[in-house]
């Protein structure tokens, strides 16, 4: 059975072979193994329950409980841009007229932003080519909410998600290519990684200025808040959830960000306590998220459900035993998709 919960110390070297699976663009997880490291160090530290770090890195696992295999990661920053600066391209509109030559132009622009500082992020979304069935996608990255849901206070009443940008079949951006290179003098895949290990050069090297894309290749015009590939499903399920395109693009591949109120979450707001009856009998069914309220020892896995009384759900000794708990544990529910609510 696939189980989500907190990474440990005995993951690393499960989270150094999916890093190796990535691939380029793929800044928030690197084939690299000082990135590895520090993720894990980090993630560590925001799951001891005596601190609590401002810019805490919440990173989960997808578990395989029959094999012990991890096959996927996901992960929460509980703020961006308090240390280290957070940058974005605003897309916005200039209109150039004139009613004696009768012209009208609107042209679009591209201005360098830190408007979404200090806003949660959902980040390193990585599930294993072979693992991409039987909705465990979904699981990884939606199990986010329902450990944001259970700890409001520890995240940002607004939510982004980087989507990564699109880049062909060789791993070269034309969106790079046609502004990027021009001030970095470094190929996508360099440069990339470089960010992922320190923003500062950022700022350094970035035009200050407002850029107009019509003064850009075609090609890069084109990639402007378009999604990879491998990135679309992902896109997907985070808007069904209510996040939205608001304009707001990723200086390197021009991958859009994703954003949204938290409360918004469609998870968030319909999920609810019940208590855990623990029976042999299978379910069948529409899927439910079910997890648990623990902060270190967090378990959320899918299952469906039998409403057994008012507030009382069936769980088979399988789910029971990955998620950690005992007969009339409270756990949280909600339908991995929208529909109907217990």
């Amino acid at each position: 059975m696939m189980v989500v919960r907190p990474i440990q110390a005995d993951d690393h070297a499960a989270l150094r072979e999916l890093a190796r699976k990535t691939g380029p663009g793929f800044t928030s997880l690197q084939d690299n193994d000082e990135q590895v490291a520090a993720k894990i160090e980090s993630a560590l530290k925001a799951f001891d329950p005596d601190t609590r770090p401002e810019e805490a890195l919440y990173l989960f696992v997808l578990e395989d409980t029959d094999s012990g295999e991890i096959v996927g990661v996901s992960g929460i920053e509980a703020a961006v841009g308090l240390t280290d600066p957070w940058y974005n391209y605003r897309v916005g509109t200039l209109v150039h007229a004139s009613r004696e030559l009768k012209v009208y132009n609107s042209i679009n622009t591209l201005t360098i932003t830190n408007d979404h500082t200090g806003y949660s992020e959902l980040c390193t979304l990585f599930l294993a080519p072979d693992a991409r069935h039987s909705k465990n996608g979904s699981l990884l990255s939606k199990s986010r909410f329902m450990f944001m849901a259970e700890y409001p206070q520890r995240f940002s009443e607004h939510l982004i998600a980087e989507m990564r940008g699109y880049s062909d079949e060789q791993g070269i951006s034309p969106f790079w290519e046609g502004l990027g290179r021009h001030f970095f003098s470094l190929d996508f895949s360099e440069a990339d990684k470089l960010s992922a290990m320190d923003k500062v050069f950022i700022a350094e090297l970035m035009p200050k200025n407002t850029i107009y894309t019509n003064l850009l290749p075609e090609p890069a015009q084109q990639a402007i808040g378009q999604t990879h590939e491998a990135t679309t499903p992902a896109r997907r399920l985070l808007e069904n959830e209510g996040m939205r395109y608001t304009g707001y693009i990723d200086i390197f591949d021009g991958g859009p960000t994703l954003v949204a109120r938290t409360d918004d979450i469609r998870a968030i707001q319909e999920s609810h306590y019940v208590k855990a009856h623990i029976d042999d009998m299978p379910a069948e069914g529409e899927l439910y998220m079910v997890s648990t309220s623990g902060f270190e020892d967090f378990r959320c896995c899918i299952t469906p459900l039998t409403a057994v009384g008012k507030h009382v759900i069936t769980l088979t000794p399988e789910v029971a035993g990955a998620l950690n708990i005992n007969e009339g544990a409270t756990v949280r529910i909600v339908p991995l998709s929208s529909g109907r609510r217990f």
